[in-house]
């Protein structure tokens, strides 16, 4: 296919597709599939080799949020049936933390409820990053406290946090739908904050929440335009009790046209598989790894995820290998001081979102026969008494 052939050569170049072939990637037909993969494939491997960078959650603080978020299990009115806890302390978390680690985790994603962090909350976490990094040499620590406000982000970076995420989700166009509570802009905001301290910025998307082709090509154009490091893909979980908990969209070649498209748009940034891909990738999760080259371990926040020996199986037997700790996740261009000024692209001389006709909209996507057995709320590991799952 031309197009493949053109987007490989733009990738290798980090040049940026234009909107138009972006939606082409989604459009492509099932028969084309597996050579979509095999071109976003080689972008992938150009960068990243046959590495996957494993990376563990910790849920500090789990439920009673008072934000609405529509996907989430922890907003204000779900009646899912999470487990609700305050804040892990700084020993609980290194525990948790040290199981992910010791399960091939390099990186640890110190994530908790709310609209944003308090300067009282900012602290105790800043004392939890000093613990996790005392107890486990080399290990990444990555934050996710919600809505930054001044000041906060380089007192994280100051305590040792290495990455700050905070996904915008969705496009611009739609995201009040899915949120009232906060805005798109606040945030690109909190994004923004992260860079400006130096913090590694994290942010992706979810699919799946009945958002167009138009939709995600719009995210992701403005996550590329945003520049983060990381690119977490996230495929909704519809949990029973929240606002989209009906919502069946994808199915397992859905989920791949999208990280195809995410990795042809953001073709040297780490790009995450995060929630949901046991549920929707199914049996063709391992595919999906010729795309992404970063997965999360284990559990979820108040998921369960597939076992993490069953991770590590799976890396071993698709031909790849888990990244350690002594080798660097990002291109050169990339891990050099300076790729974090806010300034557009890293590399790609425009800050330009792209070219081409305006396509119209496209329709919202109908996925396969909902798996509600597939969606189990997780019962072990952080604000339990029983082993975490890594």
């Amino acid at each position: 296919m031309d197009l493949l052939n053109t987007l490989v050569d733009k990738g290798l170049r980090r040049e940026l597709p234009t909107r138009d072939e972006a939606l082409a990637v989604l459009a492509t037909s099932d028969d084309d599939l597996l050579d979509v993969v095999a071109a976003a494939g080689k972008v992938r491997r150009h960068w990243f080799g046959r590495r996957v960078k494993l990376n563990y959650l910790v849920n500090l603080k789990s439920g009673l949020c008072p934000e609405d978020c529509s996907y989430c299990s922890q907003r204000l009115g779900s009646t899912a049936g999470i487990l609700k806890y305050t804040w892990l302390k700084p020993d609980q978390a290194s525990d948790a933390a040290a199981a992910g680690v010791a399960g091939g985790a390099k990186r640890v994603c110190l994530v908790a409820s709310g609209r944003g962090p308090t300067d009282r909350d900012v602290d105790r976490v800043s004392e939890t990053i000093k613990t996790i990094k005392d107890n486990n040499e080399g290990v990444e620590v990555c934050a996710c406290l919600g809505l930054l406000s001044d000041g906060q982000a380089e007192r994280l970076r100051e305590a040792g946090a290495d990455a700050y995420n905070h996904n915008l989700n969705t496009s611009e166009a739609t995201y009040g739908e899915i949120t009232t509570t906060h805005t798109y802009e606040d945030r690109v905001d909190t994004v923004q904050k992260a860079h400006a301290a130096g913090l590694s910025a994290c942010s992706g998307l979810i699919a799946g929440m009945g958002e167009t082709d138009e939709d995600l090509v719009d995210v992701v154009f403005s996550l590329r335009e945003l520049d983060p490091d990381s690119v977490p893909v996230n495929f909704l979980i519809p949990f029973e009790g929240t606002p989209l908990g009906k919502e069946w969209n994808l199915t397992p070649q859905r989920c791949l046209r999208i990280l195809a498209m995410t990795r042809f748009v953001c073709p040297d940034v780490e790009v995450r598989i995060a929630g949901g891909r046991e549920v929707h990738l199914r049996t063709m999760q391992p595919l999906a790894l010729h795309l992404a080259n970063s997965i999360f371990l284990g559990d979820y926040l108040t998921s369960e995820g597939q076992a993490g020996k069953a991770d590590l199986e799976m890396i071993a037997d698709a031909g790849f290998e888990v990244e350690g700790t002594g080798q660097v996740t990002l291109p050169e261009h990339r891990a050099a001081a300076g790729c974090h000024d806010g300034g557009g692209v890293c590399g790609s001389g425009s800050g330009a979102c792209g070219s081409g006709e305006e396509p119209q909209a496209a329709e919202a996507h109908t996925g396969a026969e909902p798996r509600t057995d597939l969606v189990a709320v997780r019962r072990r590991g952080a604000g339990t008494d029983l082993a975490p799952n890594a």
